[in-house]
Order: C-alpha cells, then sequence, then structure tokens
C-alpha cells in the first residue's frame, strides 16, 4: 500500500468513473422516480476519529439537498475559494447516491 495520494490519479478514476455511470444512466439522471432522498450520513470528523460510539456523529443528510449544493457551487464567482471539507461532503453525497442506484437489488449479489 502507499502512502501517496495522487491529485491526477484521483482525477483519472473519477473520469473514468463518471463516464461509466453516462454509460449506465444516460447524461442527465431523473431523481423524481427514485423515491429516495435522505440518507444516513457519517460526520466526517466521526468516520475518521473511530470512537466507541459513534452515534453522536451519525446524522440524515438529503440528496436534494447535496445536489443544490454542486449546482451553487458551479454557480459561484471564478475567485471564490472552495470550503473544501464542507463541499467535498456533498460531493461525497452525490457519489454515494449514484453508487446505491448501481447496488444490485437482491442482497445476495453485494460484494
Amino acid at each position: 500500500m502507499t502512502d501517496v495520494l495522487r491529485v491526477q490519479d484521483l482525477r483519472q478514476v473519477c473520469g473514468m468513473l463518471l463516464d461509466a455511470v453516462e454509460e449506465r444512466f444516460g447524461a442527465e439522471i431523473d431523481l423524481s422516480g427514485v423515491g429516495i432522498d435522505l440518507y444516513w450520513n457519517v460526520d466526517v470528523r466521526t468516520a475518521f476519529e473511530l470512537r466507541d460510539d459513534p452515534a453522536p456523529g451519525i446524522d440524515v443528510g438529503q440528496s436534494s439537498d447535496d445536489i443544490a449544493e454542486l449546482r451553487s457551487f458551479l454557480g459561484r464567482p471564478a475567485g471564490d475559494v472552495p470550503v473544501l471539507w464542507h463541499d467535498l461532503q456533498h460531493l461525497a453525497g452525490v457519489l454515494r447516491l449514484l453508487a446505491y442506484l448501481d447496488m444490485p437489488v437482491s442482497g445476495a449479489e453485494e460484494s
């Protein structure tokens, strides 16, 4: 295992996976028929600072809020500096939604 995360590798993987998402779901994904919006969310600090009881760090996220925040991000003036810890959490929420949408229906097929 390497201790170095290369941003270029991450960028390439994201591009490849988003290409696969587009191939699977199309260029636009209509979420109106999905029937889900809320999801369990583990606070980033809780996720990486392991405790005996993570319950206080578990809350509810909302996919529609994540998408709205990403749209807002795209509309920000060019000079605005991203708030990485905040903006990346919204991106992660959307990526987890895409992963959920692609999961097999049967729990027996999970990996």
